[in-house]
């Protein structure tokens, strides 16, 4: 499994795709930046920033760019036959690509999170929107990454869920909520630093408990379904 991360990894960073990672933390933190150099109140740029921006885009975005790369790019170009041909169990392929794909988005996401929260609030805030955002790369990894394996267009379907599902349906249809991961990083982060920046519209135990669903039922799925692929690259 460590030989199969070891490769995800240096391919992911060794193509263009990696470096569309860097502009929504640099704006994201440059934006925090600015408005604490000219003295604007984190009452007028803390919610924009931290939640439009930085939870509803730079989290979501990040992981939905690394999540559908590191496996969907194999897909289509065939080279997933030379994995499957490999003596390697589908579990161990899954869960080293989910690994890297939740690292990087984590790291990715919750650094410049944590900058914006301790301009904002407090060092202590800034370390639970970084707890937040670990959750929701884990959460949201899954999910994308199954994408991959299910649709050859996994962005697409991807920014559906994150501009129309969360963006759009969850600030309008309460409903909805229940299977938003972006909620679920709202909640578990002004859990442990209440701040008036933050307002889950789930509960506690609603947020965990769909955290780990989204994980843990992603991440089967996903094994399953690379589990019907044959040699030749399709689905049996």
């Amino acid at each position: 499994m460590s030989t199969v991360a070891y490769i995800t990894a240096r391919g992911l960073f060794g193509r263009r795709r990696v470096l569309m990672l860097l502009p929504l933390p640099l704006l994201l933190i440059g934006l925090a930046v600015i408005c604490k150099a000219y003295d604007v109140s984190p009452d007028q740029w803390g919610q924009p920033v931290v939640v439009g921006l930085g939870l509803a885009v730079v989290l979501p975005v990040i992981s939905l760019i690394v999540g559908t790369g590191v496996l969907g790019s194999e897909v289509d170009e065939g080279t997933i036959v030379h994995i499957l041909t490999k003596p390697l169990a589908r579990r161990d392929i899954i869960l080293a690509k989910l690994l890297v794909a939740a690292g990087v988005s984590a790291v990715t996401a919750a650094v410049p999170l944590f900058v914006v929260g301790a301009l904002a609030n407090s060092v202590r805030f800034g370390l639970a929107l970084v707890v937040g955002a670990v959750a929701g790369a884990i959460a949201y990894s899954a999910l994308f990454l199954l994408l991959s394996l299910l649709s050859r267009r996994p962005v697409l379907l991807g920014l559906a869920y994150i501009l129309v599902w969360e963006g759009l349906l969850g600030r309008f249809v309460s409903g909805t909520r229940v299977l938003s991961i972006e909620q679920y990083v709202i909640t578990i982060a002004d859990k442990i630093a209440p701040t008036g920046m933050l307002d889950g519209k789930v509960s506690v135990p609603v947020a965990v408990v769909m955290s780990v669903i989204f994980a843990l039922g992603g991440t089967i799925y996903a094994i399953n379904r690379l589990g019907s692929f044959s040699v030749a690259g399709e689905t049996s």
